[in-house]
C-alpha cells in the first residue's frame, strides 16, 4: 500500500521549550501528531506489551504505576504516572543519565486522537554538552521514527519490521530522506526556541550525519 514517509514527517508538530522538573530547570523536546483512530485504540497500541513491539521495540517489566520497564537495546526506567487512557510518564534511564518522558492523548477532529510526547532533560553539564553538539534532533529524530512506525501500525495493523527493516531501511534513500527531513525540522524548532542560527544548523548537520551515515561537520 502507498505510505508516503515524507508526508508523514510533515504531520509532526515540533517545538522546544523551557520547563521545570522536580523543581529544577529543564528543557523539553515536544513532538505532537494526530492518528486516525480512537483514544482507546491508540492507548492500547502504546501501552500493550504485545502491540508495542509491532511499531517500536520489545519491552520487558511492569507497565503500570511504579513498575520498572526495559526496552530492548534502549532505555529503561520507572513508570511515574499513569492515567488510562489519557497519559503516562516515566523516567528514561540511558547511557548513565536520566531524563523523563511524558505522553498525553487527547481527542482531535474527525474521530482522530492527538499524541503529544515531551522528552525532558535536566540543564546539567552533560545534557548541555549533548545539546550543543546535536541539538533537539538527537532525541527528536528518534522519536519521529517511532511516531512513523506507530502511524504505519495504526494505518495497516501490521508490524513495522518488514516495511521498515532495522537492518536496511535507515540507510535506504527513503530512510535517509526521512531522517534528513526530520533533522531539518528539529533544527527549525531549535531556531524558533532561540538557539543561534549558526549553532542550530551545525548541531542539525551533526544529527543528520549520525542518522544517515554521512560525514559529520567539522
Amino acid at each position: 500500500m502507498a505510505f508516503d514517509t515524507a508526508q508523514q514527517a510533515a504531520l509532526v508538530v515540533r517545538k522546544v521549550e523551557d520547563t521545570t522538573h522536580l523543581g529544577q530547570p529543564a528543557r523539553a523536546v515536544v513532538a505532537s501528531r494526530d492518528y486516525a483512530t480512537g483514544i482507546d485504540d491508540l492507548w492500547n497500541a502504546i501501552t500493550d506489551k504485545l502491540r508495542i513491539p509491532r511499531w517500536f521495540a520489545p519491552v520487558e517489566g511492569d507497565l503500570e504505576l511504579g513498575g520498572r520497564y526495559q526496552i530492548k537495546g534502549n532505555a529503561g526506567g520507572t513508570v511515574t504516572a499513569c492515567e488510562p487512557p489519557r497519559s503516562f510518564a516515566l523516567t528514561w534511564e540511558f547511557g548513565g543519565g536520566t531524563s523523563w518522558v511524558e505522553v498525553a492523548l487527547t481527542e482531535a477532529s474527525g474521530g482522530s486522537t492527538r499524541l503529544t510526547l515531551r522528552h525532558i532533560a535536566p540543564l546539567d553539564d552533560k545534557s548541555e554538552e549533548f545539546w550543543e553538539r546535536f541539538g533537539p534532533g538527537a532525541v527528536g529524530v528518534g522519536w519521529d521514527l517511532s511516531l512513523l512506525g506507530l502511524a504505519w501500525h495504526i494505518e495497516t495493523g501490521e508490524a513495522v519490521q518488514e516495511r521498515f527493516a532495522e537492518e536496511t531501511w535507515p540507510l535506504s534513500d527513503e530512510g535517509k530522506a526521512f531522517a534528513t527531513s526530520s533533522s531539518d525540522a528539529w533544527t527549525a524548532a531549535s531556531i524558533a526556541y532561540g538557539t543561534a542560527e549558526d549553532a542550530a544548523n551545525h548541531a542539525g548537520a551533526s544529527t543528520t550525519a549520525f542518522y544517515t551515515g554521512a560525514a559529520a561537520p567539522e
